[in-house]
């Protein structure tokens, strides 16, 4: 089948690489026309993901309209606060009948809203019940080079769950389906402020006792705002909730554990920002989830405390500090 990826940085790549090994007919959007065309003349996206060369299959284009015309997957790939203007532009030309697959990691600060539901405000019921969230424990390099990855297709219906679990699995790269649309994506989004977290004691110079603990009692954080939103603890223990979290809290290959670490070290924020090539979501996704934290009246001190580093005093020294000097109670 004809398959869409909306979105041509690391991620986008990745998957457009995994499908196509499915021998799909993949058309890979780049914004810019200059990027495209070098993707496509090069074979490479020599920016992003350096080394892993495009099959046949893979299309570069940066014509929305050339990319969507009868796709029937469309895998949106796109920073989290791009993703309303890009479900704008795309809507003209993505067929009723697609399968849209969310692959974005985050909480829009603006609305406070989960990105499924952003994606239902701008298309209505056009989509529903074909939304599915693809989420889970996947570095983009990783997945590209064809190393084993498994990962978690979430959507209210089974039918659109399995359709991109069918079509994206490999012999090396695994599709689970689930049900829970919110745990998936609270996950996703909540595992990147942790990792600020678990980077910044790293930078700090501490060791895997600190970095343990974070991710823990990260876990137990996730859970509670995951169910208060209607989120089941079985998905935050699985691939999306715990095996994202410990591979982004652990590997030298995560965006927003370099942020923590580089903040450990003492550099300012908006330096570390400008000299990274992608978006680091935890970095936005700490202003939501602490906005949602007091709206919905849920303990979480580590995001508190990733919010005070990044918005406030920029001490990581303090946010440990801070951590460690809660009142002692039961776990």
């Amino acid at each position: 089948m004809k398959i869409a990826c909306i979105g041509a940085g690391s991620w986008g790549t990745a998957l457009a690489l995994a499908a196509a090994r499915n021998g799909h007919e993949v058309w890979l959007w780049a914004r810019r026309p200059e990027a495209a065309a070098r993707y496509h003349d090069e074979r490479v996206n020599a920016e992003y993901l350096p080394g892993v060369s495009f099959p046949p299959n893979i299309h570069a284009t940066s014509s929305l309209g050339r990319a969507l015309d009868e796709a029937e997957i469309v895998l949106l790939v796109v920073p989290s606060h791009g993703v309303r203007a890009v479900l704008r532009e795309m809507l003209p030309f993505v067929s009723s009948r697609a399968v849209l697959v969310g692959a974005v990691k985050g909480i829009e600060n603006e609305t406070l809203m989960r990105l499924s539901d952003v994606v239902r405000d701008e298309v209505g019921d056009r989509y529903q019940p074909r939304y599915v969230v693809l989420s889970g424990p996947s570095f983009a390099a990783e997945t590209a080079r064809g190393e084993p990855t498994a990962i978690v297709a979430a959507s209210s219906n089974p039918d659109w769950a399995g359709t991109v679990q069918r079509e994206l699995s490999s012999s090396t790269f695994r599709v689970y389906t689930n049900d829970d649309v919110v745990g998936v994506e609270l996950g996703g989004a909540l595992k990147n402020v942790m990792a600020i977290a678990t980077g910044g004691v790293t930078g700090l110079g501490f060791g895997h006792n600190s970095v343990a603990a974070i991710i823990t009692r990260g876990l137990a954080e996730m859970t509670r705002m995951a169910v208060r939103m209607g989120g089941r603890v079985e998905t935050l223990a699985g691939l999306a909730g715990l095996g994202d979290l410990v591979l982004t809290c652990t590997g030298s290959l995560s965006r927003n554990r370099h942020v923590g670490v580089e903040l450990g070290r003492g550099r300012p924020l908006g330096e570390i920002l400008t000299e990274m090539r992608e978006v680091a979501e935890g970095v936005r996704t700490t202003r939501s989830a602490f906005e949602l934290g007091l709206k919905l009246d849920v303990e979480l001190p580590i995001t508190e405390a990733v919010h005070d580093l990044l918005y406030e005093n920029g001490d990581a020294r303090l946010m440990a500090d801070r951590l460690m000097g809660r009142p002692l109670k039961r776990e």
